[in-house]
């Protein structure tokens, strides 16, 4: 027996000795790798990268911006089922164990032992934060360390549910996604208190290995996860055995949703993509900023949709250029080899890319992947003439056949009738377009479409396309002749002239778009006819110098802008968001605003950092008149925040009421008449056109909203005959003020103090006689009224009628 004692002292000091020796090369160990910790103080104030996020004036997505798809939620804002899921499948005695599963480690030391192999094993929810937040992922007896070190000291710091929380919002979950947040929505489109059970367990199985359990690249291997999943849910007692058994019969239902964003606005998603990166660097993707746009999204799709249709409408009447690309298939090929060519072309704005498979007489059928075929009818092809030349169409088809064989690879358009959709072979248009639209009270953009497709062409064609206005610049012409002293009656000579101007290189001779030639002319007629004749002559009178004075003050560069005659027939170089911007002076009674597209900037905490002071307009606000282009602040403590800096007038009350009033004429009988369709009084504007039609526009506008539509080849080659502003661009203006302005109350042009009307003879301008039968009421500025009855002789004084200018250009004398 005494040998037995003897044997249990040794086993017992050896062991006593073993336990402090262990002690000891533990606190040694610790005492080693402490001080190289750490500090989890953070973990008690995260800050997730989230990504940029931009949103309407009526707060529905625009864009996302960020590598990273983040959705942060609190802890009490996870369903039960998610928690519970991910306990069952990465760490079921979370709320027991003080951050280390002794009992896991064990188990991995044993399989340590037994195989000789280090596997990843015993890590707990908190462990994994501790390694997620802090350390590297790579395997080694050091990292394993403080990641045990590092799980007991978070668990003294932070509450369970806390811990939980961070877990549930870093973990990457593939596909970009961190965070369950994301993952509810890049794998099912949906929040997370929308997902169902079978959902939930799908998304819990992806922290093991995200992409070889991931339910798009890897189905199957999900699938048998998700059962995995459900199956330690059910034997833990988290859910019962029937919802266990639905839950696994269900399929899997995954696919990626790429985008949430609930409009489609990607030229001014990257307009405000560019403005961020401009004040906050590359902060901007990660810090969870709220961009908050001045877009209305009723407007933002109006525009879309009439935009493209414009162009659309461009390229039926311009003839088929041909199949993309043609490929070798008969009735045999099979799907998944369609599916193949197909892949690697995209939609294009509302085009979808198919591949012909037979074509008949009257019809022709087509497929569009994912096993979609589709039949093409006759009146869906029956449009299609050869494309020759922007002039020149080839003959009218007689079949299908004329047009399309199997294998050729082609763009298709859905067309709506009442609840029936058919489908029209079509191509992406060759022309490009534009439009904006803005809010003439503090030019806030509220709509913009910079090209048929941002994805096709990512040039903005709105802020970055420099083109020439051509008639649609004459507005800014006449209002500076207003203010040299001219009148709506005033009447200058439309014939012939031929300028020998050096500044032109040598002899000019414009011409009118008609080619004819129409003698004296009143002037608010010639700004309704566009006459090309008389807008020169008129800028001869009152002096070029004069006449850009006057358009800076609708904003205008006049370094950008030609120093010569050609002025008058928008000669120089701008863009559709300066037109718009100007034209806003002559909608909202003179006033020069900035135009704009943030109202303000929020952080992660919903703080917000920016706010936009826009100049405003203000009709009661006394201010004097003034000719400088003002400047719109940019900082939040630019105003009071009570009130918004006020927007200087820049032409009179008197010069706005004359423009409007003709400019109403070009919609009621000019070159915008299209525009009557509309059914309302208060629209005015101007058609533009340049040279061999190389551009068309529409600036329109009334008291609420402006717009400006332009068409053109980014190449400016010529659009083809007849291609003028109120054939190529006005469609699309009107397409979209049929809805920006359905439900606006039209609001009445009111004549300011100093003016008068007066019946004139509208061949002379001059007061008509009291009996004079063809007598028509034109608004004068009470001093240039004309005072002499038609027939009478003139003054010695004159009439006003054809005033002296302010200057003369220094081009040479009219030659007949």
């Amino acid at each position: 027996m005494k040998w037995l004692i003897k044997l249990l002292k040794f086993g017992l000091w050896t062991a006593l000795i073993g336990c402090t020796a262990g002690a000891i090369a533990a606190i040694s160990l610790y005492l080693h790798l402490e001080p190289n910790l750490p500090s989890t103080e953070s973990l008690k104030n995260v800050k997730f990268q989230v990504p940029l996020r931009v949103y309407s004036a009526d707060g529905k997505l625009m864009a996302e911006f960020g590598e990273k798809r983040r959705t942060p939620l609190a802890y009490c804002e996870i369903p039960d089922n998610m928690t519970n899921a991910f306990l069952a499948a990465e760490d079921d005695r979370f709320f027991e164990h003080p951050g280390v599963d002794y009992q896991g480690l064990m188990r991995a030391a044993i399989q340590l032992i037994l195989t000789g192999e280090r596997r990843q094993g015993g890590s707990t929810i908190t462990m994994q934060v501790a390694r997620n937040f802090f350390l590297s992922s790579e395997k080694t007896y050091t990292r394993k360390l403080n990641e045990i070190l590092l799980a007991l000291q978070i668990e003294r710091e932070l509450p369970k549910q806390q811990i939980l929380e961070l877990y549930l919002n870093k973990i990457y979950l593939g596909h970009r996604s961190y965070g369950v947040g994301a993952a509810a929505q890049v794998y099912y489109g949906k929040t997370v208190d929308q997902l169902d059970l079978s959902q939930v367990a799908m998304i819990a199985g992806l922290p093991k290995a995200p992409s070889r359990f991931n339910p798009i690249t890897n189905p199957q291997r999900a699938l048998q996860r998700r059962d995995y999943v459900l199956e330690r849910m059910r034997d833990l007692g988290q859910i019962s055995e029937s919802e266990y058994q639905t839950a696994l019969a269900t399929p899997v239902s995954a696919k990626l949703h790429r985008s949430e964003t609930e409009m489609e606005a990607p030229y001014v998603s990257e307009m405000v993509r560019s403005e961020m990166i401009k004040r906050f660097g590359n902060d901007a993707y990660t810090d969870g900023y709220s961009v908050y746009t001045t877009i209305d999204s009723t407007l933002q799709d109006s525009a879309n949709r009439a935009i493209r249709l414009a162009l659309q409408e461009y390229d039926l009447r311009h003839g088929y250029r041909g199949a993309l690309q043609h490929f070798q298939v008969d009735n045999t090929t099979a799907e998944e080899q369609l599916d193949a060519l197909l892949a690697d072309h995209r939609p294009i704005a509302d085009l979808r890319p198919a591949i012909v498979i037979e074509a008949e007489k009257q019809s022709a059928d087509a497929y569009l992947g994912q096993g979609e075929t589709v039949s093409i009818p006759w009146q869906g092809l029956e449009w299609v003439r050869e494309h020759k030349t922007e002039n020149r169409l080839g003959p009218k088809p007689k079949e299908a056949t004329d047009i399309l064989k199997p294998g050729d690879l082609v763009y298709l358009l859905p067309m709506k009738k009442e609840d029936e959709t058919w489908w029209r072979l079509a191509q992406v248009p060759a022309a490009a377009g534009a439009l904006v639209s803005v809010d003439p009270n503090n030019g806030a953009i509220k709509a913009l479409i910079g090209g048929y497709d941002f994805y096709q062409s990512k040039f903005n064609r709105v802020t970055q396309a420099k083109r020439q206005p051509g008639s649609g610049f004459k507005a800014f012409i006449y209002s500076a002749a207003l203010e040299a002293g001219f009148t709506p009656a005033s009447l200058i000579n439309d014939a012939p002239v031929v300028f020998n101007d050096p500044s032109l290189e040598g002899a000019w001779r414009p011409e009118n778009y008609s080619g004819k030639f129409f003698g004296p002319t009143r002037l608010r007629y010639a700004l309704t006819k566009s006459r090309n004749l008389v807008s020169i002559r008129l800028l001869r009178n009152m002096g070029v110098k004069f006449a850009l004075e006057h358009a800076k003050r609708f904003g205008f560069n006049t370094d950008e802008l030609p120093h010569n005659l050609s002025l008058a027939l928008g000669s120089g170089a701008v863009t559709p968001l300066q037109m718009a911007t100007a034209y806003a002076v002559l909608a909202n009674g003179g006033y020069r605003v900035e135009p704009h597209f943030i109202t303000h900037i929020e952080d992660s905490d919903h703080q917000e950092v920016f706010k936009t002071s826009p100049l405003t307009v203000c009709d009661t606000c006394q201010q004097p008149e003034t000719t400088e282009t003002p400047s719109s602040p940019d900082a939040p403590d630019a105003a009071d925040e009570e009130q918004l800096p006020v927007a200087p007038r820049v032409i009179s009350p008197e010069n706005h009421f004359l423009m409007n009033s003709m400019m109403r004429d070009v919609i009621t009988r000019g070159t915008a008449r299209k525009a009557r369709s509309l059914g309302r009084k208060d629209l005015a504007g101007k058609t533009g056109t340049t040279n061999e039609q190389r551009d068309a526009w529409f600036n329109g506008f009334n008291r609420s909203l402006v717009a400006v539509a332009w068409v053109g080849f980014d190449s400016s080659q010529p659009l083809g005959r007849g291609e003028v502003g109120g054939r190529a661009a006005l469609p699309a203006w009107i397409a979209f003020m049929k809805v920006a302005l359905e439900n606006v109350d039209e609001i009445p042009l009111e004549m300011p103090p100093g003016m008068v009307t007066v019946r004139i003879d509208p061949k002379t301008g001059k007061r008509a006689d009291i009996n004079q039968e063809d007598g028509i009421f034109e608004v004068f500025r009470t001093e240039n009224a004309p005072k002499e009855t038609a027939g009478t002789r003139l003054s010695d004084n004159g009439s006003g009628e054809t005033p002296q200018g302010t200057g003369t250009d220094d081009g040479a004398p009219e030659l007949f």
